[in-house]
C-alpha cells in the first residue's frame, strides 16, 4: 500500500468517524452507560468468535514474535473477563462534566470554564487486543469519536472484537456505531497517514515500542497532529540500605508477574552499603523466576528496556546506587522516567527519593506494576504519557480527553 492509497483509506476511516460524532455528543448518560454495559456483555458472550480469531492471530504469530509478545497478544476466557470487569466499572463512573465552573468579571459578565470532546481521536498500538476495547470504551465514555489502527499480528482479534463486541454495543444503545472506526489493512503506511491529517484527526494516542513509536510521534508533530504518546517503560526499584529484606525481596517478585509490560520492574538498585548481602538473595529469586541477571559492568545504558528487547524479556538489569538521592538520580537520568519505586523503612530516605523522583508514578514499598489507569484511577487507560510538559501525565484515562473552552456571557 502506497502512502496515498493509506491516506485515502484513513481519511475515509476519519470522516466516516466523524459524521457519527454527533451521536454520542447527543446521547444520554444511560445511553452510553448502556452500550458499555453492553460491551461487557458480549466480551463474555462472543468470546467463541472473538477467541477464535485471537487464536489465529496466535498461531501466526508464534516463532516471529518474542515470548512477552505473544504473550501480550493472547486472549484466553480470563483475561475476557477481565477485561469486561474494567468495562462494567467504567458504565458506572461519571460523566466528565460539561461545566468546570465560573466567575463573575468586572462589570457582571461570567465566565464559565466547558470541556467539550476532542471530536475524533485516533489510537496507534501494536500486539494488544485489549488496547482495542480499552480505547473503544473510553472514546465512547468521554464522547468522542476516534480511528484505531493495529499491526498485522493484532489484525484479526481487533477486527472480531469490532464486529462482535463494539460495534453491536453501539448500535443497541442508540448509538452510531460508525463513530468507532478501524483500520482493516496491515500495513505500516497507515499508521503514517493517520498522525498526518491534523483536520480530521487532531490527536493520536500513540502505543507501542520504542523507536517506532517515537518515529511516529515525530511525523505527527512535522505534521501538526498532537500526540499522546506511550513508547518507553521501564519501571525502577531501588533497596535501601534501611530496606527490610524480605520485604524488598518480595517485592521484586511482585515487580515481575508478567514480563511485556511497560510498568514491569527492569532496573533493579541496590544500596551500595548493602550490596554484597543483598545482591544473592535477588539473584536466587530472579532464577527462580526464570529471569537473569545484568550484572556491571554493562555493555548497554542502564535503562535499557527488555520488554522491548526481543528474546531477551527475561532479563533485570541490577546496578549499585550510594543513596537515595543517588538512585533518584539515576532513575531520572537513565530511565524513560515512567516509574521508580524505594523499599525502605526509613521515612527520611523515602521522603528524599520521593521528592526528587521526576518520573509519572514514585512508590514507597510498592510496586511499579500499580502504575496503571485501572490500578490508581478506577478507570481503563489509553496509555500512560511520559512526556515533561503540561497536559495529560501518567495513566491516561477518558477524562483526559477532552478540550477547555471559555464561555462568556452577560450575569443573570
Amino acid at each position: 500500500m502506497s502512502i496515498a492509497t493509506a491516506l485515502d483509506t484513513v481519511a475515509a476511516a476519519g470522516r466516516a468517524a466523524r459524521a457519527g460524532h454527533p451521536s454520542l455528543v447527543a446521547a444520554a448518560p444511560g445511553d452510553v452507560a448502556g452500550a458499555l454495559e453492553a460491551m461487557a456483555r458480549l466480551l463474555v458472550e462472543r468470546a467463541e468468535p472473538v477467541l477464535a480469531a485471537n487464536a489465529r492471530d496466535v498461531r501466526a504469530a508464534a516463532g516471529r514474535l518474542g515470548e512477552a509478545l505473544v504473550d501480550r497478544l493472547r486472549l484466553d476466557p480470563g483475561r475476557l473477563e477481565g477485561m469486561a470487569a474494567q468495562i462494567e466499572t467504567l458504565a458506572g463512573l461519571p460523566d466528565v462534566a460539561a461545566d468546570a465552573g465560573s466567575r463573575t468579571l468586572e462589570g457582571g459578565l461570567v465566565v464559565r470554564e466547558r470541556r467539550r470532546p476532542v471530536g475524533v481521536i485516533g489510537a496507534n498500538y501494536e500486539a494488544r487486543p485489549n488496547v482495542t476495547v480499552d480505547v473503544a470504551s473510553q472514546l465512547v465514555k468521554s464522547r468522542n469519536a476516534g480511528v484505531m489502527r493495529t499491526g498485522a499480528a493484532a489484525l484479526g482479534s481487533a477486527i472480531a472484537l469490532l464486529d462482535e463486541v463494539i460495534r453491536p454495543a453501539m448500535a443497541g444503545a442508540g448509538l452510531d456505531p460508525d463513530a468507532v472506526q478501524l483500520v482493516r489493512t496491515p500495513e505500516r503506511d497507515a499508521a503514517r497517514a493517520l498522525v498526518s491529517l491534523p483536520r480530521l484527526v487532531p490527536l493520536v494516542i500513540l502505543r507501542g515500542s520504542g523507536e517506532t513509536t517515537a518515529s511516529l510521534a515525530r511525523e505527527a508533530a512535522a505534521h501538526g497532529v498532537r500526540t499522546l504518546a506511550h513508547a518507553d517503560g521501564g519501571g525502577v526499584l531501588f533497596v535501601d540500605a534501611a530496606a527490610d529484606r524480605d520485604r524488598a525481596i518480595a517485592l521484586v517478585e511482585r515487580s515481575l508477574d508478567r514480563l511485556g509490560v511497560c510498568n514491569r520492574l527492569n532496573l533493579l538498585l541496590i544500596a551500595e552499603p548493602r550490596w554484597d548481602e543483598l545482591l544473592p538473595p535477588a539473584l536466587e529469586r530472579l532464577e527462580a523466576l526464570g529471569l537473569r541477571a545484568s550484572l556491571p559492568p554493562h555493555d548497554h545504558p542502564l535503562g535499557h528496556e527488555w520488554a522491548l528487547d526481543d528474546g531477551n524479556e527475561a532479563t533485570v538489569t541490577v546496578a549499585p546506587a550510594a543513596d537515595a538521592a543517588d538512585a533518584a538520580r539515576i532513575a531520572n537520568e537513565e530511565t524513560s522516567g515512567i516509574a521508580a519505586a524505594i523499599a525502605t523503612e526509613d521515612a527520611a530516605a523515602a521522603d528524599a527519593f520521593l521528592a526528587a523522583y521526576a518520573g509519572t508514578g514514585a512508590f514507597w514499598n510498592a510496586t511499579t506494576r500499580l502504575l496503571d489507569g485501572f490500578e490508581l484511577l478506577a478507570a481503563p487507560e489509553t496509555g500512560i504519557n511520559v512526556d515533561h510538559v503540561p497536559g495529560p501525565r501518567g495513566p491516561v484515562t477518558y477524562r483526559d480527553l477532552h478540550l477547555r473552552q471559555y464561555v462568556v456571557t452577560p450575569g443573570p
